[in-house]
């Protein structure tokens, strides 16, 4: 039976060799692309136990082994309040995988439990907060989080389908409760597909979904994730008659004509065509 050095290795391995193309590039491009990461960062890589931050943390790892200038990273867990086999998972994995991880503890899960009313977006605000919190106490000036390309494509359309608005899912934003804290996501430009086939090349096994609420099955906020699976399954509906779909709806937000929008909003103001016309 391989050993989890070896094993770790195998992994870093199918990274630099069969996953060059596909995640290794995708990952160094956003970080140019997107000006990412600057010399004396200290970025809190943030790992939630599943395929798309565990996968971070190790490109993280190769990045630091390459790196042209000097930055830090710290490996954070933060325990919302998972069972005793999600949060076992967690570490069993980041020992597997040789990922060194620091592991907090909060309470959203209890504090979200008994809201009726989008309990699944007040968690990822609380989240957010808390990792925020911990990574400034770190030393940390940054947080990376683990969204992919299809997140990104899936939210543009969720806000038009669904929210009548034109957004997407940024590369880094400033925090606007943390001062001076920036939050980056380096697997912009990796597809979902690409990240289970490394999952699935290295015999992988990640947390799916951790929730208190699905553990319970009483997701009062099951809607928002239909809603996703809804989006997912109409982008795979649309791919069958245009292969370039995917890549056109990311390209629209880099396109936007401003001559042909009726209204927008910047730093919370609307603005109206009439302002100009």
């Amino acid at each position: 039976m391989i050993g989890a050095a070896d094993k770790a290795k195998e992994v870093e391995r199918s990274i630099n060799k069969k996953f060059h193309k596909g995640i290794w590039s995708r990952f160094t491009a956003a970080i140019n692309d997107y000006n990412l990461i600057s010399e004396g960062d200290k970025i809190a890589v943030c790992i939630s136990g599943g395929k798309d931050s565990m996968l971070m943390a190790k490109l993280f790892q190769e990045l630091k082994r390459h790196n042209k200038f000097p930055f830090d990273v710290e490996y954070i867990v933060m325990d919302p309040g998972y069972n005793e086999m999600n949060r076992r998972q967690i570490e069993n994995n980041a020992k597997l995988l040789n990922v060194p991880v620091t592991v907090f503890e909060s309470n959203i899960f209890e504090s979200v439990f008994h809201i009726e009313k989008s309990p699944c977006y007040l968690c990822a605000r609380m989240r957010r907060g808390y990792l925020y919190n911990q990574a400034k106490i770190m030393g940390c000036n940054k947080i990376a989080l683990g969204h992919h390309y299809d997140d990104v494509i899936e939210t543009i359309l969720m806000g038009m389908l669904y929210g009548g608005q034109v957004q997407t899912m940024m590369p880094k934003l400033h925090s606007t409760n943390f001062e001076g804290m920036e939050l980056i996501r380096p697997m912009y430009l990796i597809r979902e597909d690409e990240i289970k086939r490394w999952r699935d090349y290295n015999q992988l096994t990640f947390l799916q979904c951790a929730c208190k609420f699905t553990e319970d099955c009483a997701a009062p906020d099951r809607e928002n994730l239909s809603k996703r699976i809804e989006i997912k399954n109409m982008i795979k509906e649309l791919k069958k008659t245009n292969k370039q779909v995917e890549s056109n709806i990311f390209k629209s937000v880099e396109n936007v004509n401003l001559d042909t929008i009726i209204g927008y909003k910047q730093n919370s103001v609307k603005h109206h065509f009439l302002e100009w016309y």
